[in-house]
């Protein structure tokens, strides 16, 4: 699983990224966490609000930081 947050490393986005890490060790799936700052790349995925979160190369969340139960979903442990 290949799983991008983006944003400029504001404290939502920090924050987004350490809720998808915690999430995934609580459901036990491995995962390529990379953190995207270039503004240019967040843009070219469509993401015009960050935080953004790009799963598999879907955009699955921008503008907002999930709850980790929502995360959980988003990541397929939550169903």
């Amino acid at each position: 699983m290949e799983i991008r947050v983006l944003g400029i490393g504001c404290a939502r986005c920090n924050e987004l990224e350490k809720r998808v890490k915690d999430a995934l060790a609580e459901l036990g799936i491995a995962a390529n966490v990379e953190h995207v700052t270039d503004l240019k790349e967040i843009a070219a995925l469509g993401v015009l609000m960050t935080p953004g979160l790009v799963i598999d190369g879907k955009v699955a969340s921008q503008g907002k930081v999930p709850s980790k139960d929502e995360l959980k979903k988003l990541l397929g442990g939550g169903k």
